[in-house]
């Protein structure tokens, strides 16, 4: 956040300061400064393409010449200072794949020369490269018509196969053309191609703030243009869907990526960092402040979408910059059948059932409390007191009794669920507390969505520390939460501790699935008795085609395992070690692969969205 310590940088994080307070001004330090063991400098130096892997991929460009796809790079030109313009251009004439054209669209304001034509300050510099390269073109616009007008124009002048998006003081990797080739060839059928990017400083010193992006996350992107930097897409869906729109002009690209998502047929993401995002006075890129315009233009263009698209809903800007959350309407009052497994540990179960009654303001419920094989006379005392209780308040909840022996948390649930009357199950654990009445409410928006098969919570320790937001596979050989112990007031890496996202897995401590998809699953996997279950279960409803959404708008206290105690005998260690191998053989494809939320440039072993070393 402060950078070099500039008169600029002070200056900035006194605005920092003033919108965030105190304490989230240092949240926002300890965000930045969180991973300081891996110097993304050198991470960056030892990532990047070899001069001799360049030279190869020179070599097969002139190989391949004329018959590969051509990419035409747009670029708007506005008063573009001269050595941003040349490093711009340079970078694209040192692209190591030779089927391109840049397409220069010069709004400057113009002077005449001789010749009585019109130029620009730009006109010469531009001319200069002109001379040593045909691929360039350029056209003076006669007037300024804001940067997606602009946009416009330089996409007017392209006859490639693909158009991409550049800023004009920004630059690309030499690869970065050659990998979307590659990607191309993995998937032909790919309209949009984004890739990972990272922040540099105006004069080049330092590289910072890598964004290494997830593959396409629809409610990840309706909470923040993820996707940005560096975009190609396919110039007849572009056409398709009429260019840059200039009433979203600020957000212009965000209102594009939305339109053009909303048609393409496939969307590919390559991890690498290709593009670099110069930051100085003027650039959103350093100061989220500097175009407030912009972000209330992101919030209609969110709007927009949902509106194309159907969906009830509306965006809701969050105190971060260019960040958002969507709250979607909830149509009708389905009922929900809260499952809750139980095996003793009655003063767990209490404080769970009275928080949701205390707290809870959606009326259609019901809770089954499936009774585990207890052992002790307060849990059967205190199940007489919760029947008298709820008779008392009118509320609906039934106590089945388990009556196998062992433990198997999917066996209980599935036994549980076999009997709820609700439309929508939450699977819910005995230790969890509710923090929010609107709890189900915001479960129900987001799990109500046709394409959505379960909803996942962001849970606390006692402590407000997180326990879960969200799971990705591969995480410590087969699976981890993310952000585990991060206070609870901190966001994580870009935000993503605070942001609904689809993932590949959440937690069935506290989550959210419609009964319908749940039948037709099967239930929860029963060779899974502890561990995984939940992994597997969301991995399944992921196969048929729908998501699995993390809502951070669900909080929730959670005691993490206090009822099943620690992994620590042999017997339970050769348990665990079995659930391992049962999923490594039932999902070898996902963790040979990666998950697809989670970029592979990312470390396995820690829960933070670490670099990989």
């Amino acid at each position: 956040m402060l950078g070099h310590l500039s008169p600029y940088n002070i200056k900035k994080a006194f605005l920092y300061l003033k919108h965030f307070g105190w304490k989230g001004f240092l949240a926002k330090l300890a965000d930045r400064f969180e991973y300081t063991d891996i110097s993304y400098e050198e991470w960056r130096k030892e990532h990047a393409a070899t001069q001799e892997e360049l030279k190869r991929q020179r070599r097969m460009s002139e190989t391949s010449s004329g018959t590969g796809v051509t990419f035409s790079i747009a670029v708007p030109l506005y008063r573009t200072p001269e050595p941003f313009l040349r490093r711009m251009i340079e970078s694209v004439t040192a692209q190591t794949y030779g089927n391109w054209e840049l397409c220069l669209a010069d709004a400057s304001p113009c002077k005449k020369n001789g010749s009585l034509e019109y130029e620009t300050e730009l006109t010469k510099i531009v001319r200069e490269y002109q001379k040593q390269d045909r691929r360039i073109s350029y056209r003076v616009l006669k007037e300024n018509g804001g940067i997606s007008e602009n946009t416009n124009k330089a996409f007017e002048m392209a006859a490639g196969e693909f158009l991409c998006l550049l800023d004009h003081d920004d630059f690309l990797e030499p690869d970065a053309l050659f990998e979307f080739v590659e990607a191309l060839k993995k998937h032909p059928e790919a309209e949009m191609i984004y890739s990972d990017e990272d922040k540099v400083s105006a004069d080049e010193k330092e590289y910072f703030q890598p964004h290494l992006k997830p593959d396409f996350n629809i409610d990840l992107l309706r909470s923040n243009n993820y996707i940005c930097h560096f975009l190609a897409v396919k110039k007849t869906l572009e056409e398709s869907v009429g260019g840059l729109d200039a009433s979203y002009d600020g957000a212009q690209d965000y209102d594009f990526i939305f339109r053009c998502a909303e048609k393409a047929g496939q969307i590919v993401h390559v991890p690498r960092v290709l593009y670099h995002w110069r930051v100085h006075s003027e650039s959103t890129a350093d100061n989220p402040f500097s175009k407030e315009y912009a972000y209330e233009a992101g919030q209609r263009a969110i709007d927009a979408h949902l509106k194309r698209c159907g969906v009830l809903g509306r965006a809701v800007r969050l105190k971060d910059a260019g960040f958002y959350r969507v709250k979607y309407e909830l149509s009708g009052m389905p009922k929900v059948s809260l499952v809750i497994p139980n095996k003793d540990h009655a003063d767990d179960l209490k404080a769970c059932v009275e928080s949701v009654w205390e707290k809870t303001s959606y009326p259609n419920y019901e809770i089954i409390v499936v009774e585990n094989n207890s052992e002790e006379e307060a849990t059967f005392a205190y199940y007489r007191e919760l029947k008298k209780q709820a008779e008392q308040r009118g509320k609906e909840l039934r106590l089945l009794r388990w009556k196998e022996k062992g433990f198997s948390y999917p066996a209980i649930n599935n036994y549980g669920a076999a009997a709820a009357k609700g439309e929508y199950l939450v699977l819910l654990n005995n230790d969890i507390t509710v923090i929010a009445p609107d709890w189900l409410e915001e479960f129900l928006s987001v799990c109500s969505r046709p394409e959505v098969g379960a909803v996942g919570a962001r849970l606390y320790y006692p402590d407000d520390t997180i326990q879960h937001a969200g799971i990705v596979v591969g995480i410590g050989g087969v699976a981890g939460s993310m952000f585990v112990g991060l206070p609870r007031e901190r966001s994580g890496y870009f935000h993503k501790a605070a942001l609904m996202q689809d993932l590949s897995a959440v937690t069935a401590a506290c989550m959210m699935v419609k009964k319908k998809v749940y039948e037709e699953l099967g239930g929860m996997e029963e060779q899974l008795p502890v561990a995984f279950n939940d992994v597997d279960f969301c991995l399944r409803i992921r196969e048929k085609g729908l998501l699995v959404v993390y809502d951070p708008y669900v909080e929730m206290y959670h005691c993490e395992s206090r009822s099943r105690g620690a992994e620590d005998t042999k017997e339970k260690l050769r348990r665990f070690q079995g659930e391992i191998e049962f999923m490594r053989r039932r999902w070898i494809k996902v963790l040979k692969e990666g998950d697809p939320y989670y970029n592979p440039n990312f470390s396995l072993k820690t829960w933070n969205y670490e670099l990989k070393h």
